[in-house]
C-alpha cells in the first residue's frame, strides 16, 4: 500500500441504464441524485466538479423486446460499458476522480474496467469494495434470470462472457485477494460455488452483526489496500436496509443500517486511497419523496471525507 492524495477534482459520470435489471426505473437514478444536490454539496466540501457528462444509453422502449436468454440486452449493455470504460480512464488521465452514478449495477463492468486499465498500464493494481445485498457473481448460463446487473463482479474477476471480461484489455480487472464484498445476504445457489472458487472475501450481515462494522471496515481496508495503489468503491444502495433506503428494485430486508454505512464510508475515506466510486441501483419510481437519493448523497459525502468536526 502506498499513500496517495485524493484528487480534489471530480468528474461525475451519469449512466442512466436500467437494461440490466428486471424492474424498470434505475435509469431515473441519475436525475434523482442530481436533484438531491450531489454536485453542489461536493463543491461546498471543497471539491471541484470539473465535468458532468452522461453516457448515451438506449432506452428499453426503443429496443426490440428482449425475451431473456443468458444475458438480457447483452449488446446494448456491452456498448454502454465500453463507452463508460473509455470515460473513466479519460477522467483519471485528466487527474479527475471518476464518480459514476447509475443506473443498475451492470455499469460496474465499464467503470471499473476503465479505472483498472489506467492503473494496470502503470503496473499498478486496485482493490475493490463491493457494497451490496447481492454478490453479483452470476455468469451467463447459471444466472436464474439472465439479468446482467447480477453478473458484473464475476466478469471483473475474469469469469463469464469474454466480450465483457476483456473490455479495454484481456486482463482480469481485479485480483480476488483484493476484493471485499460487504452487506451480502442474498446469494443464488450456483453463484455460491463461483464465489468460493474465486476466493473473494465476503462479509455477510452475520459477520457485521458478530464483528461490528468498525472491525469489518478495518479488515476490508487491509484487503483492498494490500499491494494496491488504492481502491474503488462500488456502492449499491440495496446493501442498506430497505427501512433506510426504500428506493431500489431488489430490496432484501435485514441490511446494513444507515449509520453502519456511514461508518464504513468514513473509515474508507480516512485512508485517502479511494481512487473512484460507483453509486448504483437507486430507483426513484420505488422511492418515497426522493428520500433514498438524499440519503445516498449523504453517504457519498462520507465517502469523500465529510466529518462532523
Amino acid at each position: 500500500m502506498e499513500e496517495k492524495s485524493v484528487s480534489k477534482s471530480i468528474q461525475i459520470i451519469g449512466v442512466p441504464v436500467d437494461l440490466g435489471a428486471s424492474r424498470r426505473g434505475t435509469d431515473g437514478g441519475v436525475s434523482a441524485v442530481r436533484i438531491a444536490g450531489l454536485g453542489e454539496k461536493l463543491n461546498k466540501m471543497g471539491y471541484t466538479i470539473s465535468q458532468e457528462l452522461d453516457i448515451a444509453v438506449p432506452s428499453q422502449e426503443s429496443r426490440p423486446v428482449d425475451t431473456g436468454g443468458n444475458m438480457r440486452f447483452r449488446s446494448e449493455i456491452l456498448q454502454v460499458c465500453r463507452d463508460l470504460a473509455v470515460a473513466t480512464r479519460a477522467a483519471l488521465e485528466k487527474g479527475d476522480m471518476p464518480l459514476v452514478v447509475g443506473g443498475d449495477h451492470s455499469i460496474a463492468m465499464g467503470s471499473i474496467s476503465g479505472i483498472s486499465d489506467f492503473y494496470q498500464t502503470q503496473n499498478q493494481n486496485i482493490g475493490l469494495v463491493w457494497f451490496d445485498a447481492h454478490a453479483d457473481m452470476n455468469i451467463p448460463g447459471i444466472s436464474p434470470s439472465g439479468n446482467v446487473h447480477g453478473m458484473p463482479l464475476s466478469h471483473l474477476l475474469g469469469y463469464g462472457d469474454k466480450d465483457f471480461t476483456s473490455i479495454l484489455s484481456a486482463n482480469p480487472k481485479i485480483k480476488p485477494e483484493n476484493v471485499a464484498l460487504v452487506g451480502v445476504r442474498d446469494i443464488d445457489a450456483k453463484e455460491r460455488e463461483l464465489i468460493k472458487e474465486s476466493g473473494v472475501k465476503v462479509y455477510s450481515m452475520r459477520d457485521i452483526d458478530e464483528l461490528g462494522m468498525s472491525r469489518v471496515s478495518d479488515e476490508i481496508i487491509e484487503i483492498v489496500t494490500k499491494d494496491t495503489v488504492g481502491f474503488h468503491v462500488s456502492f449499491d444502495v440495496d446493501g442498506c436496509d430497505p427501512e433506510f433506503i426504500p428506493g431500489s428494485g431488489t430490496l432484501v430486508p435485514g441490511g446494513v443500517t444507515y449509520r453502519e454505512a456511514h461508518l464504513l464510508l468514513e473509515k474508507l475515506a480516512e485512508t485517502n486511497l479511494i481512487t473512484s466510486v460507483d453509486l448504483v441501483e437507486l430507483n426513484p419510481f420505488l422511492d418515497q419523496k426522493n428520500v433514498s437519493a438524499e440519503r445516498a448523497v449523504s453517504l457519498m459525502l462520507s465517502a469523500f471525507g465529510r466529518s462532523v468536526l
